[in-house]
């Protein structure tokens, strides 16, 4: 389905540069191997926290080729996957030939979503985006508005310091070379703190906040209380 946001909340040339590497989406030691990676460790975090997905509506906003999508609904979720990108979706739908898991997948933005089904999902997953769009509040608004009373919405995205400047860029994309370089964009990255003032602002409440590490020695990611380098943060909607 198009969009008809007047204003389409994206970056032409960040939309280019996932659609050019779509056909790799679901390769593990593709560029998109980190994904494939902390996919598991992270489902199991979301799962946990929200008390089990299985029979929950849940959707996954810039889904790209659907790898998070793909496992929430093999969990038993009833999972819609959006994405402005027209290359990495229909990767995505290929996929669920191959697995044989169903999925919901439209072009569309988040705040068109959210106009056409406000308060209907009972989980909002919006991972490895809000760095990559112009305007975040305007995502996180339109995932708060997405949710229905007392549902759960889980962002990830990368810290702004040194550290991560270092360790997201300079590590990730030059030295280990686990992401193509020129994906990430310093200036885009948010903190903790303004992504939680953003979360507030849409009327979500902060509850949890949890750090992810990477061993380059060992190449395991790791949860804890680390968030100087990428982090997740589950907001509830209130009842």
């Amino acid at each position: 389905m198009e969009s008809t946001h007047t204003t389409v909340n994206a970056d032409p040339a960040e939309l280019a540069k996932f659609g050019a590497l779509a056909s790799r989406w679901w390769d593990p030691e593709s560029e998109f191997k980190p994904l494939h990676d902390i996919n598991p460790l992270r489902l199991a975090h979301v799962e946990r926290k929200v008390g089990g997905i299985s029979g929950k509506r849940i959707v996954d906003v810039g889904c790209g080729g659907g790898i998070l999508a793909e496992s929430m609904a093999a969990r038993g979720a009833v999972v819609t996957g959006i994405d402005l990108s027209e290359k990495p979706l229909g990767v995505a739908k290929l996929h669920l030939l191959e697995s044989g898991q169903t999925v919901d997948y439209r072009l569309t933005a988040a705040e068109d979503l959210a106009q056409e089904t406000p308060g209907h999902f009972d989980v909002v997953t919006c991972m490895e985006l809000l760095e990559h769009v112009p305007d975040p509040a305007s995502t996180v608004r339109a995932c708060a508005t997405l949710a229905k009373p007392g549902g759960w919405v889980w962002f990830s995205t990368i810290n702004r310091n040194p550290k991560s400047y270092l360790f997201a860029i300079i590590g990730a994309e030059y030295v280990l070379r686990l992401l193509p370089r020129g994906t990430h964009d310093y200036a885009r990255f948010l903190t903790p703190a303004e992504l939680s003032a953003m979360a507030r602002q849409a009327g979500l409440d902060v509850d949890d906040l949890t750090g992810m590490t990477y061993n380059p020695f060992t190449q395991v990611y790791a949860l804890g209380r680390d968030v100087d380098v990428n982090y997740l943060v589950g907001c509830r909607k209130p009842e």
